[in-house]
């Protein structure tokens, strides 16, 4: 069993890779041609979003639209931003980089996710400090692929003027048990803009890197797509002091066949994880919830055990060939880049779950090897 093996994952499509990647080898056309137009129209009419942007990888994405609304006045250097306490570094990174200051939001232990209330809780103890800090956005991750949506809420982060960037690197095609603010369900058109990663491990991998920016805001539609190639709206007129962060034809084409069968491997995700949520009962363990009202995609299937115990069951599942990992060992804030800025006091959820959390093989998993990954399981004894 292998945790994850990305050419088993792709055996299936071979053919139709194949296909599309000799489409684009004998074209000649290998950026700014027909298969990315082709993915961003797709991938824009799957979400029922306005504007795609195919871009280089998901880090780029969410580095894009925040720059795009800083050049567009939308944020300014030391603006506040809202941010889950356990996603991963990548979802930090755009905010320190262009001077934003990270608010981390602890998240709520029953979805692992950014807790809603605790960030309504945050900006009200901000209105009342003496030195407030002005949150402008909240950039919310759909960890794991379980939707991050609270709607309420979001209005009234709304009604204070802060923008909403949803991190969908783990959630492609999720569904939130409630429409978002533009009247769909669906993650990655819930707020004002959207970063998607399909790094090949994610559940719609390209070959390679690969990324996108979803929203329904012309203007910053224009400034991501300006930014992406080197600032420019038009050959050789320059808007802003640019990147390179291109999709090439070759992955949109790749792209263009995962998104076809997506819904496909969602499915089989959701086999998987039922048949763990029903067979695992080991009294130690905490399963992730599953939803009814949502539409979970379960990029990762993470489980909890007692702290101090994780490596002693990682061991006792690995010697019974279940490979296993550990998605995040340790908060952004504590990791050597930020530590001496944002340490926390005290234990918190966010530090709680990474010394709890074990993820289990979900990518590549048949329901009989399930079943026997559940057996192992409830054989351990803590």
């Amino acid at each position: 069993m292998n945790f994850l093996n990305l050419a088993e994952t792709n055996a299936p499509l071979l053919a139709e890779i194949e296909e599309a990647a000799s489409k684009v080898i004998r074209s000649g056309c290998y950026l700014h041609g027909p298969e990315t137009k082709a993915f961003e129209a797709e991938l824009a009419a799957h979400s029922g979003a306005r504007f795609a942007i195919g871009v280089s990888n998901g880090l780029d994405a969410l580095r894009l639209i925040i720059r795009g609304y800083m050049e567009l006045g939308r944020l300014r250097k030391g603006d506040g931003v809202m941010v889950a306490a356990n996603t991963y570094i990548a979802t930090v990174i755009p905010i320190t980089e262009f001077g934003l200051v990270p608010v981390f939001v602890e998240p709520d232990e029953d979805t692992m996710n950014f807790s809603w209330s605790e960030a309504l809780r945050i900006l009200r103890e901000n209105d009342e400090s003496k030195c407030p800090i002005d949150i402008r956005c909240a950039m919310i991750t759909h960890l794991y692929g379980t939707p991050c949506w609270n709607l309420k809420a979001a209005e009234e982060m709304k009604r204070r003027g802060i923008l909403i960037v949803e991190d969908n690197a783990q959630a492609i095609g999720a569904e939130a048990s409630e429409s978002g603010l533009n009247g769909v369900r669906i993650t990655g058109n819930l707020a004002d803009a959207a970063a998607f990663s399909f790094y090949p491990t994610k559940n719609v991998g390209a070959l390679g890197d690969a990324g996108a920016v979803l929203t329904n805001d012309a203007e910053l539609a224009a400034a991501v797509k300006a930014l992406a190639n080197y600032g420019t709206d038009r050959r050789y007129h320059n808007l802003y002091d640019g990147y390179n962060c291109r999709l090439d034809e070759l992955q949109a084409a790749m792209l263009r066949v995962k998104l076809r069968h997506m819904d496909r491997e969602t499915a089989r995700r959701r086999e998987i994880a039922s048949i763990y949520a029903s067979e695992i009962h080991n009294p130690s363990v905490t399963l992730p919830q599953i939803f009814p009202d949502m539409g979970q995609v379960w990029h990762q299937y993470v489980i909890l055990v007692p702290a101090g115990q994780r490596d002693i069951m990682r061991k006792f599942l690995s010697s019974r060939g279940v490979p296993t990992d550990v998605h995040y060992p340790e908060p952004p804030y504590l990791q050597p880049c930020y530590a001496e800025r944002y340490r926390p006091e005290g234990d918190t959820a966010s530090i709680r779950l990474s010394k709890s959390c074990i993820s289990l093989p979900i990518a590549n998993v048949t329901p009989d090897q399930a079943r026997e990954v559940a057996r192992f399981i409830n054989d351990f004894n803590l």
